[in-house]
Protein backbone atom coordinates (compact mmCIF):
# COMPACT_ATOMS: atom_id res chain seq x y z
CA UNK A 1 0.00 0.00 0.00
CA UNK A 2 2.86 2.37 0.71
CA UNK A 3 4.18 1.85 -2.85
CA UNK A 4 0.86 2.82 -4.40
CA UNK A 5 0.56 5.82 -2.08
CA UNK A 6 4.06 7.05 -2.91
CA UNK A 7 3.36 6.50 -6.62
CA UNK A 8 0.16 8.52 -6.34
CA UNK A 9 1.99 11.34 -4.52
CA UNK A 10 4.74 11.37 -7.14
CA UNK A 11 2.21 11.44 -9.95
CA UNK A 12 0.27 14.28 -8.33
CA UNK A 13 3.48 16.26 -7.85
CA UNK A 14 4.51 15.74 -11.48
CA UNK A 15 1.12 16.81 -12.79
CA UNK A 16 1.06 19.92 -10.61
CA UNK A 17 4.54 20.90 -11.79
CA UNK A 18 3.50 20.40 -15.41
CA UNK A 19 0.29 22.40 -14.92
CA UNK A 20 2.04 25.34 -13.33
CA UNK A 21 4.69 25.46 -16.05
CA UNK A 22 2.02 25.35 -18.75
CA UNK A 23 0.22 28.29 -17.17
CA UNK A 24 3.36 30.38 -16.79
CA UNK A 25 4.28 32.92 -19.43
CA UNK A 26 5.86 31.20 -22.34
CA UNK A 27 9.29 32.44 -23.27
CA UNK A 28 10.09 32.76 -26.93
CA UNK A 29 13.48 32.29 -28.50
CA UNK A 30 14.86 33.45 -31.80
CA UNK A 31 16.79 31.27 -34.24
CA UNK A 32 20.03 31.84 -32.28
CA UNK A 33 18.43 30.65 -29.03
CA UNK A 34 18.23 34.07 -27.35
CA UNK A 35 15.10 35.04 -25.45
CA UNK A 36 12.94 37.58 -27.25
CA UNK A 37 9.54 39.15 -26.71
CA UNK A 38 6.86 36.76 -27.91
CA UNK A 39 4.80 37.94 -30.89
CA UNK A 40 1.26 39.00 -30.11
CA UNK A 41 -1.34 36.28 -30.51
CA UNK A 42 -3.60 36.58 -33.51
CA UNK A 43 -6.92 38.13 -32.68
CA UNK A 44 -10.10 36.12 -32.94
CA UNK A 45 -11.31 35.65 -36.51
CA UNK A 46 -13.91 38.12 -37.65
CA UNK A 47 -17.47 36.90 -37.36
CA UNK A 48 -18.90 36.31 -40.81
CA UNK A 49 -21.44 38.88 -41.87
CA UNK A 50 -25.03 37.84 -42.17
CA UNK A 51 -27.29 39.34 -44.78
CA UNK A 52 -31.04 39.45 -45.28
CA UNK A 53 -33.08 40.00 -48.39
CA UNK A 54 -36.05 42.37 -48.77
CA UNK A 55 -38.41 39.78 -47.26
CA UNK A 56 -36.25 39.39 -44.15
CA UNK A 57 -34.88 35.94 -44.91
CA UNK A 58 -31.19 35.16 -44.44
CA UNK A 59 -29.29 34.93 -47.72
CA UNK A 60 -25.68 34.93 -48.87
CA UNK A 61 -24.17 38.39 -48.72
CA UNK A 62 -23.16 38.36 -52.40
CA UNK A 63 -26.67 37.79 -53.71
CA UNK A 64 -28.67 40.63 -55.30
CA UNK A 65 -30.72 42.70 -52.88
CA UNK A 66 -28.91 41.37 -49.79
CA UNK A 67 -28.28 43.83 -46.98
CA UNK A 68 -25.95 43.21 -44.00
CA UNK A 69 -27.53 42.64 -40.59
CA UNK A 70 -26.07 44.63 -37.73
Amino acid sequence: MSKSFSLAVALAFALSAFGSSALADKQCRDSKGKFIKCPAAASAPAKPKQCKDAKGKFVKCGSPGAKPVK
